[in-house]
């Protein structure tokens, strides 16, 4: 009865282990030079305006580096 307790967590075990090692296949494939995520907000803007808001976007993400 314990040999078998044991196996039965073993097995378990096993198959716990490699369902964490499961990755999904599922490829996406663009055309090449063709951008088709979201529209940025900044390219409906003024050149004036837009090349201030980016200066302020950079600020954002590179002032701590």
């Amino acid at each position: 009865m314990a040999k078998r307790t044991v196996t039965t967590a073993l097995a378990l075990l096993v198959v716990l282990t490699l369902s964490g090692c499961w990755e999904s296949a599922d490829v996406t494939v663009n055309e090449p030079g063709k951008y088709k995520g979201a529209k940025d907000p900044l390219l409906s803007q003024q050149v004036s305006s837009r090349t201030e808001a980016l200066h302020q976007r950079f600020q954002l993400v590179q002032a701590d580096r």
